[in-house]
């Protein structure tokens, strides 16, 4: 019979099939999704994610910082370059893909401070845990005996427990006055989820600060020869990039000249010989058209400060001063050229186009040698970044730069596609080989070229971040709450009294530790020091784990049996 009552259950229970899940719905996968977003494992995962979305930004040039590199790049990258350029690797930090982690790691830190905030604080306002029944079971548990005739009968002894945890930082509550086993229970360590909540809203205080930055400030790029002079205006720029917030008026008036520039290389070390040591760029500031000059010195990791901007030196190089004379003989060009520096010995690409040449524009292409030396087959390479023997290596070309219809041109880039050479190593009229102080006439009547000297070149980043120091202070808030809630422990303790039918008075006690905290033993064996002199009683061996300290234990079975029963001992 019973059998047969099983089977029918069994056929009765519902298979697989049978059972409908309810549906979803628009509103529930939206609840579903931001409790996913929310999740401290996916703001731990976003916040890795951006760490490594923002590799590339080291790895390859960026746009904002060096324009010149990146057109390099994709030159010498016709395969790979524009493959890159489509993910915006170079340009890293603007990115949809980098604002979307961004973006996404904001919310979800939001979404998990604000709960987590409103469930610790109601934590921090309850009482402790009621007590446990049997206190021996937690990981660390002690005993305590007061001797008959010492005056503390079990509330006197459960309001000295609860002062000695008071004075050790816990928060207390007495309970259970009225009975014959009071005990206290005690809290510490809330510091330590303040912590962890402190980290992760100074976390979204970063990227707040961050975002404010991106917002209101502007950064741009400056190559400035020995004795130029820059003005803070968009004019003055040679590339300038915005906030989405920036406006003109914001920009100081202050002017930067370089008045030198030098360079200190290692002469000592052979393994490290012409290594660079030291640059220090010496600047005459004015805070204002008006204002009194200043001398300022600029070096790498040792930025200026002036007019709310920060002047970084992020490179250098050599300008060549030239002179170009054209056809009529008249000079259509006179200045330092600027030679970008493409390894160690300083070996520099130029590029110079004389758009007033006349009858011909004229466009020349070469490079730059510091310490010019030549090898057996006559070609001449840089052995050393001094300028111990400069020397301009340089093709001419002739014709239309392309320079009158408007379009914007990379100075640093010169397209001989549609220009006729009229200097090279495999013409007959050969390349142009100069050394400071000569000049070379140009084949057919199209001038001469003069090599008047050598001044270096400072490339200067000016920022200005508006969220500067508040990321600083909001970094310095994350570590702070990070070392908190790495270092601190939260605890609870109960402590447990009653009175014994000889006079004694029992107590006992227990700690429990929330997460792993390997100095919970510690605390105890404080805790049970602290009890022992509070009531002057010499401290006994206490034998821990399974074996506990059984002798004092008031869960002993007759103390279980009800809240007038009297206590006895288990050694009795």
């Amino acid at each position: 019979m019973r059998e047969d009552s099983v089977q029918e259950a069994q056929s009765k229970k519902p298979s697989a099939e049978d059972v409908e899940v309810p549906r979803l719905g628009f509103v529930g996968m939206l609840r579903w999704s931001w409790r996913q977003l929310t999740s401290m494992r996916t703001a731990l995962f976003l916040l890795l994610l951006l760490a490594v979305g923002a590799v590339p930004g080291s790895l390859f040039p960026q746009r904002a910082s060096k324009p010149a590199e990146v057109t390099k790049y994709l030159a010498d990258n016709p395969v790979s370059g524009p493959i890159l350029d489509w993910f915006k690797l170079f340009d890293v930090y603007s990115s949809p893909w980098f604002a979307a982690i961004y973006l996404l790691l904001f919310a979800s830190l939001i979404g998990c401070v604000i709960p987590r905030a409103k469930i610790h604080y109601k934590a921090i306002r309850s009482a402790p845990p009621r007590t446990p029944r049997r206190l021996s079971r937690l990981a660390e548990y002690g005993t305590v005996q007061i001797p008959a005739g010492r005056g503390v009968d079990a509330a006197t002894a459960v309001q000295d427990a609860a002062a000695v945890l008071k004075s050790r930082g816990y928060r207390v509550d007495v309970r259970d006055l009225d009975t014959d086993r009071p005990s206290v229970g005690a809290e510490i360590g809330f510091l330590k989820e303040v912590g962890n909540l402190l980290f992760h809203t100074a976390m979204i205080g970063v990227l707040a600060a961050i975002a404010f930055s991106g917002l209101f400030g502007y950064s741009g790029q400056r190559v400035l020869v020995e004795g130029d002079t820059f003005v803070n205006t968009l004019v003055g720029y040679d590339t300038f990039k915005p906030g989405a917030y920036f406006k003109d008026g914001r920009l100081a008036p202050y002017s930067v000249q370089l008045d030198k520039l030098e360079v200190k290389y290692d002469r000592e070390s052979k393994a490290h010989y012409g290594q660079p040591l030291d640059f220090t760029a010496t600047l005459t500031t004015k805070d204002g058209p008006g204002a009194d000059a200043r001398k300022q010195i600029l070096k790498v990791n040792d930025p200026v400060a002036l007019g709310g901007t920060n002047l970084y030196l992020v490179g250098n190089g050599y300008a060549p001063v030239i002179t170009v004379k054209d056809g009529q003989g008249k000079v259509a060009f006179q200045g330092p050229v600027i030679a970008v520096p493409t390894d160690g010995a300083y070996t520099s690409l130029m590029v110079l186009k004389v758009p007033d040449a006349r009858p011909r524009q004229l466009g020349f292409v070469g490079f730059f040698l510091p310490t010019a030396l030549v090898d057996e087959k006559g070609v001449a390479y840089g052995s050393d970044p001094d300028p111990f023997n400069p020397q301009l290596n340089l093709n001419a070309f002739t014709g239309d730069l392309g320079l009158d219809n408007g379009i914007p041109r990379n100075v640093y880039t010169l397209d001989t596609s549609k220009l006729k050479q009229i200097n090279g190593r495999d013409l007959k009229a050969g390349g142009i080989v100069l050394a400071p102080g000569n000049t070379y006439q140009l084949p057919d009547g199209n001038g001469s070229i003069s090599f008047d000297g050598i001044k270096r070149f400072a490339a200067l980043d000016v920022r200005h971040d508006p969220g500067q120091v508040y990321v600083l202070i909001f970094s310095v808030l994350a570590l702070a709450g990070l070392i908190g809630s790495l270092f601190l422990n939260r605890r609870r303790v109960w402590i447990r009294t009653g009175n014994h039918p000889d006079g004694r008075t029992m107590v006992e006690y227990g700690l429990l530790a929330r997460g792993e905290d390997h100095r919970l033993a510690g605390e105890s064996a404080a805790i049970d020091k602290a009890l022992h002199a509070k009531w002057v009683v010499p401290t006994e061996p206490t034998v821990h784990d399974g074996n506990r300290a059984a002798s004092n234990d008031l869960d002993a079975p007759n103390s279980d049996a009800g809240s007038g029963a009297t206590m006895a001992s288990k050694d009795q």
